[in-house]
């Protein structure tokens, strides 16, 4: 292998991350720095495998079961290509199809799914305090039914949105800055704005935004957090992102308009969110199974969004910014384009075509980032396996 590959691997040697072996993946503040420096460092080894043509398949057998109660495209393929690098086979649970239409209990379906599964993976965002609860109960169901000697392994979980953080997203999007600055060392300083933007829908998730929040500053980066007055996200978060901002000697800010957080950014990552309060309420309506009430609140808040058309990223932003039009734009996708797929959204058509490319580049990052995190959690020795695998050389793609 190249020599590239050689240092990611020597790397791993200096970092503590033994607390990865066999443990979930739920949040990012679950995770020691060293713990997510490794996480960086073998979902570029895994890339740098692949795209050297040499197979990273260390099963040779074995499920990869994928829950997501809210729709996806990047995400949920991306969990299926990072099983297929590893070398599992994907089954994609449809809870409409399953016993748990007919009531079964999260611990029975844990457990029937774990008999062959060695990594499950959970998209759950749309209720506050529902998502990380239904994780933690199926994290629990497999612990005890791995101790009880039901399970001859315990599976990992891998959180693939909840209502809280979104890990495989922020991880994703720390790949790229990686990449785009030339190494991790590079991102201390980097001033980024974590701005709402308008959206024609009211739902959209906090998880993106508080995950971005919460792990940046870990990195030395100076974090705007931008939206409208009222459209707060967790108050915890936003504590916890205070909080390592102080640790690692960086800034963390709020304000209440995208022009100053664009000011002098380095990075800008616009996109809408629903405010907590109005999620809470939500989640406590579909509790009750009060449908009027939620219509009612749906209405009110597609006629608030209505009144922050402005929140939307122009040229004339972009402007603002460290690097003008050339700074970076970073966004999860889907975005909400105005004049292309809403007549007002989060982000102008010229500005979402003049930095298309790097927002596809930065979803190619996610696969990788979730094989890593399957790796670590499944691997005693990483920095052998790594070196294993490319002394194996075992072509990905067989050609004469």
């Amino acid at each position: 292998m190249d020599a590239k590959f050689t240092e990611l691997v020597e790397q791993l040697n200096g970092l503590d991350f033994k607390g990865m072996y066999g443990s979930d993946f739920l949040h990012t503040w679950d995770k020691t720095t060293d713990e997510l420096k490794a996480l960086y460092i073998v979902a570029d080894a895994l890339r740098e495998l692949r795209e050297n043509n040499v197979s990273s398949k260390i099963f040779d057998s074995g499920l990869a079961v994928s829950l997501f109660r809210d729709n996806s495209t990047r995400t949920r393929f991306s969990f299926s290509k990072a099983a297929n690098l590893l070398g599992l086979e994907l089954q994609d649970l449809d809870e409409k199809k399953s016993q748990i239409a007919h009531g079964e209990t999260v611990r029975e379906t844990a457990t029937m799914i774990s008999f062959m599964a060695d990594v499950i993976g959970i998209r759950d965002d749309m209720y506050i305090g529902k998502g990380d609860a239904y994780m933690a109960e199926v994290s629990e169901s497999v612990q005890q039914a791995y101790e009880d000697g039901v399970l001859d392994h315990r599976p990992t979980l891998i959180s693939l949105q909840s209502d809280s953080d979104h890990p495989t997203q922020s991880s994703a999007d720390m790949l790229y800055l990686i990449s785009e600055f030339g190494g991790l060392e590079n991102l201390k300083g980097k001033k980024v704005a974590v701005t709402w933007a308008y959206s024609p829908s009211y739902g959209k998730p906090l998880s993106c935004p508080q995950s971005l929040i919460s792990l940046l500053p870990r990195f030395g980066m100076d974090v705007t957090l931008a939206h409208p007055e009222g459209y707060d996200l967790m108050p915890e978060v936003v504590e916890r992102a205070k909080g390592y901002a102080a640790e690692s000697g960086t800034t963390f800010k709020q304000v209440n308009t995208m022009a100053e957080a664009f000011e002098g950014a380095d990075i800008v990552i616009p996109k809408s969110w629903a405010p907590f309060a109005a999620m809470e309420k939500r989640t406590n309506l579909y509790a009750e199974g009060d449908d009027a009430g939620i219509a009612a609140l749906e209405k009110e808040l597609l006629a608030q969004n209505a009144t922050h058309q402005d929140w939307c990223s122009t040229t004339e932003l972009m402007e603002k910014t460290a690097n003008g039009q050339d700074t970076i734009f970073m966004h999860p996708l889907p975005a909400d384009i105005s004049g292309v797929s809403c007549e007002h959204g989060e982000v102008n058509a010229d500005v979402f075509d003049m930095h298309r490319v790097g927002m596809y580049k930065e979803a190619s990052y996610k696969p990788y980032a979730i094989a890593a995190m399957m790796f670590l959690q499944k691997v005693a020795d990483p920095a052998a396996t790594l070196k294993a695998l490319d002394e194996r050389n075992t072509a990905r793609w067989l050609q004469a």
